[in-house]
C-alpha cells in the first residue's frame, strides 16, 4: 500500500508539474463546456423566411404576425410571384416559404377548410425539417393546418413531449456532453502517461523498482480516474445550476456506471499508452480513438439511422452505453434494471480493454 500511494502521489505531482498536461486538465474541460454548450445546438435560430400571400387579407396576416414574432426567424422576405420563390430557395436566400392562396382568407370567412403551402430547401435537411416544425406549430395555433406533401397538422391538436416538455437542447447537451468531457480527458491523461516516463527516460526506473505489474498498473489508473470524476461531477454541478437540467435519477447509479466506463476507457488509454514511445504519439492515438468513440455514441447521429453493419460496431463502443445512461439518469429517473441492462456488455467492454492492456504492458516489461 505504501509503494502504491507513492506511486499515486508522483503521477499527480507529474501531471501538475506539466504545463501541457494542466492545458489538458483544466483549459480542455473550459473550453468544452463553453464551445459545445453554447455552438452545438441542434435549434435553428435567426432563419429567414419568405412568404408569397395572395391573399393579403386578416387571417393571412396574423400567420405572418406570429411569423414575425417568433425567436426561431430572423426576417421574412416577401415575395410576389413563385419565380420568385423559386429563385429565393434556389440562392439559398431562404431556408423556406410560405405560400398563402388567394382565396384562403375568403374560405376562412365562409368557414370553408383552408390549407397553406410550405416549401423547403432540401439541400439543408435536417435544418428545414427543423423550421417545418416551428411553421407547423405557430400556424396551427392560428387555427389553420399546415400541408406539406402528404402530411397534415389538423388545428386543436395537442403535443406533449415526454422528458423534454419545452424541447430545450441543453436538456440533451449537457447530459452527453458530460459522457464527451470525461472521455476526452481520461483517455488524454491515460494515454500520455507511460509516454510520458518513456520520453522523460523515467520508465525503465519503474521497472527496476520494487512495484509489481497489478501496483505499477493501479498507480497509473488512479489519477485519471479521480480528475475523471472531478470533471463529471463539475459537470454535473454545471448543468443543473446554470443551464437549469434537471437530474432525476439516482447519484449512486451515476457514479457506478461512471466508474465502470471510466475503467473501459483507462483500459484503452493504457493500451495506446503502452504502444507510444513519445508523447506525440500518445496524443495522436488517443485522437484516433476519441473519434470513433463520439460518432459511434449517437450524439451526432442517433444509431438507428447508421447503417446496419455499423449499428454492429456501436456495441463495441463504451460512449453509446454510458451516454444513454447519462440522458436516462438526467431526464427520466431510469431504473436499476434499465441501468443494468447497459451496465453489464460496458463491464464486457472493460474487463476486455484493461486485460488487453495488462497484457501488452506485461510483454513490454518481460
Amino acid at each position: 500500500m505504501e509503494r502504491l500511494i507513492a506511486l499515486i502521489v508522483k503521477e499527480f505531482w507529474a501531471m501538475v508539474r506539466d504545463a501541457k498536461m494542466r492545458i489538458v486538465l483544466i483549459g480542455l474541460p473550459v473550453m468544452q463546456l463553453l464551445i459545445f454548450a453554447f455552438a452545438v445546438t441542434l435549434e435553428v435560430k435567426n432563419a429567414d423566411i419568405a412568404i408569397y400571400d395572395q391573399s393579403d387579407g386578416h387571417y393571412s396576416s396574423e400567420i405572418i404576425n406570429r411569423i414575425a414574432g417568433s425567436p426561431y426567424f430572423r426576417g421574412i422576405v416577401r415575395l410576389n410571384s413563385y419565380d420568385e420563390v423559386r429563385d429565393a430557395i434556389n440562392r439559398q436566400r431562404v431556408i423556406a416559404a410560405l405560400v398563402i392562396d388567394s382565396d384562403f382568407d375568403a374560405k376562412r370567412q365562409r368557414g370553408t377548410p383552408t390549407t397553406v403551402n410550405l416549401l423547403l430547401d432540401g439541400r439543408r435537411s435536417n435544418s428545414a425539417q427543423i423550421l417545418a416544425s416551428y411553421l407547423q406549430d405557430i400556424v396551427t395555433k392560428a387555427g389553420m393546418p399546415v400541408t406539406m406533401a402528404d402530411r397534415e397538422v389538423t388545428p386543436g391538436s395537442i403535443r406533449r413531449n415526454w422528458f423534454n416538455p419545452n424541447l430545450s437542447y441543453y436538456w440533451f447537451d449537457l447530459p452527453c456532453l458530460l459522457v464527451l468531457v470525461v472521455s476526452v480527458s481520461s483517455l488524454a491523461v491515460t494515454a500520455q502517461s507511460v509516454a510520458r516516463e518513456r520520453e522523460m527516460g523515467t520508465f525503465d526506473q519503474l521497472l527496476v523498482s520494487p512495484l509489481r505489474l497489478p501496483e505499477l498498473l493501479i498507480g497509473k489508473m488512479i489519477p485519471p480516474m479521480a480528475i475523471s470524476f472531478l470533471h463529471g461531477t463539475i459537470f454535473l454541478i454545471v448543468a443543473q445550476v446554470i443551464f437549469g437540467v434537471p437530474f432525476t435519477g439516482s447519484l449512486l447509479l451515476f457514479y457506478l456506471s461512471l466508474l465502470i466506463y471510466m475503467l473501459a476507457l483507462i483500459g484503452i488509454g493504457m493500451f495506446i499508452s503502452a504502444i507510444s514511445k513519445t508523447q506525440q504519439q500518445a496524443f495522436l492515438g488517443a485522437f484516433m480513438a476519441i473519434v470513433p468513440l463520439v460518432v459511434l455514441s449517437g450524439f451526432a447521429n442517433p444509431v438507428e439511422n447508421m447503417p446496419e453493419w455499423l449499428q454492429l460496431l456501436t456495441y463495441l463502443d463504451p460512449a453509446r452505453y454510458f451516454m444513454e445512461i447519462s440522458l436516462g439518469l438526467f431526464l427520466k429517473a431510469m431504473p436499476l434494471s434499465q441501468v443494468l441492462e447497459r451496465l453489464w456488455p460496458l463491464l464486457l467492454i472493460s474487463i476486455a480493454t484493461l486485460g488487453t492492456a495488462t497484457w501488452l504492458f506485461r510483454a513490454r516489461m518481460e
